[in-house]
């Protein structure tokens, strides 16, 4: 009887001592989480959070997580993070965020549509519906891509602007020249025909910002084709 009752205090007393240390454990990570992120680093927020995961698991630290390997352009981690890149209406936006841009990252658009139309379901904006058209072009839906542009150059704002990185040196335009660009080459993949409307839909993004480089580019290259009929044909 003594014996089992010394095994018992000891079992008792290991549990409470791994319940300490786990909980201090969680206590330095949360507070090394918290330095990391005051001192910007990246790698040391990533650490912690892995940490933190391992030790006292939840959804919505998998998912901060996951959208800081996005953020840090680490698309596969952050899509092994999350361990599915299936649609799931359950998902938090965060998650479906880091499931669209990744997925679009690593040359998926097809998947990409998915999660960015759930999020444009969520919330919609002027920002996914160019993510949309620009993803439904590339799959080559541009009935769809279309109906995103119409959305997106009725609520575009002047002060929305929209990256790109085309060049060695990263540039802004504006949301709405960005979208009539995409438009213009929408009208060419739906009627090759049709090559004068889509170069006049690409001056007027110009017209907004003649420093457009990308704009510019496509209508070097639909100039070229209206100059080659055969080319244009293929």
């Amino acid at each position: 009887m003594m014996k089992r009752l010394l095994f018992l205090v000891f079992f008792l007393a290991g549990l409470t001592s791994q319940a300490q240390t786990k909980s201090e454990l969680i206590s330095h990570y949360e507070a090394f989480y918290n330095q990391m992120r005051l001192q910007g680093d990246i790698n040391g927020v990533i650490n912690a959070l892995t940490h933190l995961n391992v030790l006292d698991p939840n959804t919505q630290r998998r998912d901060t997580l996951a959208y800081v390997y996005t953020n840090s352009n680490q698309h596969v981690q952050a899509l092994n993070t999350l361990q599915s890149i299936d649609k799931n209406e359950a998902d938090s936006d965060l998650a479906v965020q880091v499931k669209a841009i990744s997925l679009k990252a690593l040359n998926q658009p097809k998947r990409a549509i998915e999660h960015f139309e759930i999020l444009f379901q969520r919330n919609p904006n002027a920002y996914l519906a160019y993510e949309l058209a620009d993803l439904k072009i590339q799959v080559g839906d541009n009935a769809g891509a279309t109906t995103n542009i119409d959305y997106g150059i009725a609520n575009a704002k002047d002060d929305m602007k929209y990256a790109f990185y085309e060049r060695q040196q990263p540039y802004e335009v504006p949301l709405k020249a960005a979208l009539i660009h995409l438009k213009g080459l929408a009208i060419y993949n739906m009627d090759r025909n049709n090559i004068d409307t889509a170069i006049s839909t690409i001056d007027e993004a110009l017209t907004i910002d003649p420093n457009f480089n990308l704009a510019s580019l496509s209508k070097q290259a639909l100039e070229s084709r209206k100059q080659s009929p055969e080319e244009n044909k293929n």
